[in-house]
């Protein structure tokens, strides 16, 4: 099964606090509602396993039934008014589409 990793650290102007409500109250429970999704995590960035810290603040992990129908989920109004929240709040995220082994 496909899954989708989303890589991605806030904007310069986007409170923590503000992106994790989004996250909460909207992106999770929309986006794991989706026919397309199997599982819809987001994670917060704590560092490196060096002690560094990490290139980017969220990883976003979406565990889908089919991509194919996820391109079909993506065109709904909801979706395309969540996703163009995330784009107000996320710089520059990095899409992108695994399989397993």
């Amino acid at each position: 099964m496909a899954k989708l990793i989303v890589l991605f650290n806030l904007k310069p102007e986007t409170r923590v606090e503000d992106y994790e409500k989004f996250a909460r109250e909207l992106d999770l429970p929309v986006v794991n509602a989706l026919p397309s999704v199997r599982k819809f995590e987001v994670l917060k960035a704590t560092g490196t396993m060096a002690g560094t810290p990490s290139p980017y603040q969220y990883i976003e992990i979406i565990d889908l039934h089919s991509l194919e129908q996820l391109g079909k989920d993506v065109q709904t109004e909801q979706v395309q008014k969540i996703a163009g929240q995330f784009r107000t709040l996320a710089n520059d995220p990095i899409f992108i589409i695994t399989e397993n082994l």
